[in-house]
């Protein structure tokens, strides 16, 4: 009987090699050293830092998250451990062994500003992924959703950061959204990557039983993840590939087998990160993953990622 070689995940982020195409998502084991070691020590590709405010954060009050049967509703309000906490992780990671992304949601323009200004003088290999999408801070609107703002945004940390970055979007719903978001993306030259997409803001999971929400801040409204969001993350995956063909696409949302795993590079992401699903099975879920993926292209004959990459096909 003929031996034929497993197929290969290796690949490439802004040329940089990765074992595999696998990475958490920023707020899933990732707010303190030890979870980030946990994902160093995995078979993920890279990882993630949690998205930081400029100062520690407890977030908002319990209970905050609940698993659900098709994924989870979460408002977490990102607690973290404020920017120097993670600068400093960042400033001891091995980056021989795999990338570093450093996620960043100041609360403010100027927070992000000089949270990213102490990132670029630190001259660290680590990727810059600016969270525009937060939607479980109370008060404080998504950037994504505003355009102008947005725009003006980008402006000032394309020039204030002077290197390659990324942003990370809020899911959109219309075409009109996606031209205007992207036209507004391909303005700015070093802005490298888009992941896409954070999770479903404002959902709403009633307890029939207690006839009650299930999580408590904003009155039960939270951000959905999971299965329930797997269209739409493709969907915003393809969407941005599209148009904006210059950067790279990061793909998030839904990601629980390696279906999912090869759905979302099909549509075009070069990464694909692991939320609600990591959550719940810990970091070993990117050996399954991995498995899986390997099983599914070995079945459908790609013994590469590039094989099938961004080659979606349409009716």
């Amino acid at each position: 009987m003929p031996h034929y070689a497993s197929p290969e995940l290796a690949t490439t982020f802004l040329e940089q090699p990765l074992d595999n195409p696998l990475m958490n998502a920023a707020g899933v084991w990732c707010t303190l050293a030890a979870q980030l070691d946990a994902l160093v020590e995995s078979s993920a590709g890279a990882a993630v830092t949690k998205s930081c405010t400029l100062s520690r954060r407890d977030g908002n009050p319990e209970p905050r998250y609940r698993a659900l049967p098709l994924g989870s509703i979460n408002s977490m309000g990102l607690p973290n451990e404020g920017h120097v906490y993670y600068l400093d992780y960042a400033a001891c990671h091995d980056y021989e062994r795999k990338p570093l992304f450093v996620s960043v949601s100041g609360l403010s323009l100027d927070d992000n500003l000089t949270i990213v200004a102490a990132l670029r003088e630190a001259v660290l290999p680590a990727f810059l992924e600016l969270n525009l999408s937060c939607p479980n801070v109370e008060g404080k609107p998504q950037p994504g959703y505003d355009f102008e703002a947005m725009d003006q945004f980008l402006a000032e940390v394309a020039t204030a950061y002077r290197r390659p970055f990324g942003v990370k979007l809020p899911p959109y719903f219309d075409f009109v959204h996606f031209d205007n978001a992207a036209e507004i993306l391909n303005r700015y030259d070093n802005l490298a990557f888009i992941t896409c997409i954070n999770s479903i803001g404002n959902g709403l999971v009633i307890d029939t039983e207690s006839e009650s929400t299930v999580i408590r801040p904003k009155d039960g409204f939270g951000g959905l993840g999971g299965d329930y969001v797997l269209p739409t993350a493709l969907a915003n995956v393809n969407a941005f590939h599209r148009r904006c063909p210059g950067k790279t696409i990061i793909g998030c949302g839904g990601v629980s087998t390696g279906e999912h795993v090869f759905q979302h590079l099909l549509a075009g992401a070069t990464l694909v990160q692991v939320g609600t699903a990591l959550h719940e099975e810990g970091p070993s879920i990117f050996d399954r993953l991995q498995k899986e993926l390997r099983e599914l292209m070995a079945k459908k004959g790609y013994t590469r990622i590039e094989d099938f990459r961004g080659r979606l096909k349409t009716l």
